[in-house]
């Protein structure tokens, strides 16, 4: 009888199994998300989250703890660097179990573990269909309408308003301007030309 057998040793002793452990959990959170089988998984999740849940606060206690179960620096520093800060607003679950098959050679159950908040495709979906779900009672039809209608009205009385402005532009071009502004600046050193040579 298994009464009250809550640990899957994984036939393992236990000094094997801790430091299994903490090697996949140092391989989760450099990369992400790991391959594994789903008993493993399952052990994973169970030492990994309460890690994940003392990294929120970044303290040296905390640090201490964690390199306890660890025992890598580097991870220790990923994890209360990147996954602690994308972790910030959920309160658990930090990771997701996905069973891939069985593997070829002996059947056994096969899965991906990946910490959730880094999976780019599931996180982007779920925000579209929270901002599709919402909804307003009555009444709503009827005055998008008329605010568009009055949109339209305030733009064809800019319009009507600007449509003078670009007539009279147009009558009293820049470039002719210019050109009688120079035609009138060299008339006079013509003359001069023409007096010097009558003298």
């Amino acid at each position: 009888m298994r009464h009250g057998k809550k640990i899957n040793h994984l036939g393992r002793k236990t000094a094997h199994r801790k430091a299994m452990l903490a090697n996949m959990a140092n391989s989760l959170i450099e990369h992400k998300r790991i391959n594994t089988t789903v008993a493993k998984a399952k052990a994973l999740k169970n030492f990994v989250e309460p890690l994940i849940t003392k990294s929120k606060t970044d303290n040296t206690h905390n640090r201490r703890i964690v390199f306890s179960y660890l025992k890598n620096k580097h991870a220790v520093t990923e994890l209360f660097r990147e996954v602690a800060a994308k972790v910030g607003d959920r309160p658990g679950g930090y990771t997701r179990i996905i069973k891939t098959g069985t593997r070829l050679g002996d059947n056994a159950e096969m899965c991906m573990i990946e910490l959730v908040d880094f999976n780019e495709l599931y996180t982007n979906a779920k925000e579209e269909a929270t901002k599709s779900k919402r909804r307003r009672r009555g009444g709503k039809s009827s005055k998008p309408a008329a605010s568009s209608d009055a949109k339209t009205e305030v733009k064809e009385e800019v319009a009507t308003e600007e449509a003078p402005k670009e007539e009279a532009a147009a009558e009293t071009p820049v470039a002719e301007t210019q050109d009688e502004s120079k035609a009138e600046a060299e008339a006079p050193k013509e003359d001069d030309k023409e007096e010097k040579k009558g003298e």
